[in-house]
């Protein structure tokens, strides 16, 4: 097959650069043109050393692009900047694929995503044809997308744990609790206060208690795979490592028993060349998935009666994002869906 020419809006952010990462030893892929317009005019090896080994094209302002010559562009930038790029960039070639990593396509309701976004969406006739990139739930939409909107990682985590429990109805999706933890890269690579070495290191910190934006996501995913409208408990927490990530949720049980809900998730990605449900008694690890584009999922009974503790992590940068795009794009272009994709976890 011939090589597919790739884009990456904002190449400058921790996401973009793991989509170069992994791109650019990716045998079906060419990165051609890499946008950001900060840092316009750079190499690549000038934003990030570690490429210097890479033969890449100059960082540019997205602009400047000709989006005719390429077959698919992905979009590391943040959201609220990315729907009318995108809108521009398929008017100039219809036929392109967009893989979305920001979350400007990830909410099917106009209005809210203007409540949790706090403005309007400004390219919502774009938003009906965008499929939820979780690749696992909606592979066949997938393959026949134009523009797939990859879920956040938190979502991703999440809903790979719980989304089968609740399509079977084994567990209560008006009780679930999610305390969720993530790396540093999570937060961007903009500089803030809260990510400095010396206040996110040797501490752990909560922040958008209660309202953040990827509670939305899992809420509407659940509520797909209930039936039902869904509100969860969500808490999301800044943890001093640079790229990782760990959910805990805790379900009330409908009538199961936690080996059941094993049993279920064992079921569902048994096939699955990327989830991983671990053996009774093993608990999964961010170690275990640093680096790779695997999420580990455990089940563990809690000593409150009819409940249990359901784990899942994976690392933010690529099963949360870039990884997760790139298997989404193997299966648009009708690629194995593991191509350039099968690194083993970085451990230690």
């Amino acid at each position: 097959m011939t090589k597919k020419k790739i884009g990456i809006l904002g190449a400058s952010g921790y996401t973009g650069s793991d989509a170069v990462r992994l791109l650019a030893r990716h045998p079906n892929a060419e990165i051609t043109a890499l946008t950001a317009n900060t840092h316009a005019g750079k190499t690549m090896s000038e934003v990030f050393p570690h490429f210097f080994m890479l033969d890449l094209p100059r960082l540019v302002e997205w602009e400047k692009v000709d989006w005719t010559r390429l077959d698919a562009v992905f979009c590391g930038l943040p959201h609220g900047t990315t729907q009318e790029i995108i809108a521009a960039v398929l008017k100039a070639n219809p036929g392109i694929k967009i893989l979305d990593m920001s979350a400007d396509f990830r909410l099917r309701d106009e209005d809210s995503y203007a409540q949790w976004y706090g403005h309007e969406h400004r390219a919502f006739e774009l938003q009906g044809e965008a499929v939820y990139g979780l690749t696992e739930l909606y592979r066949e939409k997938i393959t026949a997308a134009r523009l797939v909107a990859c879920p956040g990682c938190y979502p991703t985590a999440v809903l790979l744990a719980l989304v089968p429990l609740a399509k079977a109805k084994l567990i209560d999706v008006d009780d679930i609790i999610i305390d969720a933890k993530s790396g540093v890269t999570g937060a961007g690579r903009g500089l803030k206060q809260n990510t400095l070495f010396s206040e996110a290191g040797e501490g752990l910190s909560p922040y958008s208690i209660g309202s953040h934006r990827h509670s939305a996501e899992i809420e509407q995913e659940i509520g797909v795979a209930a039936g039902s409208a869904v509100t969860v408990n969500f808490t999301p927490h800044l943890i001093p490592m640079a790229r990782g990530e760990f959910c805990t949720s805790y379900v009330k049980l409908n009538g199961a028993t936690p080996d059941d809900l094993r049993a279920e998730l064992e079921k569902a990605y048994a096939n699955e060349p990327f989830a991983h449900v671990t053996k009774k008694g093993v608990l999964p690890q961010t170690q275990n998935v640093r680096g790779s584009n695997y999420v580990q999922i455990g089940v563990v009974a809690d000593r409150i009666k009819n409940r249990a503790i359901v784990l899942s992590t994976l690392d933010n940068l690529v099963k949360g994002s870039a990884g997760q795009a790139i298997q989404n794009m193997n299966l648009m272009f009708g690629l194995p869906e593991t191509t350039g994709l099968e690194q083993i976890a970085l451990f230690p």
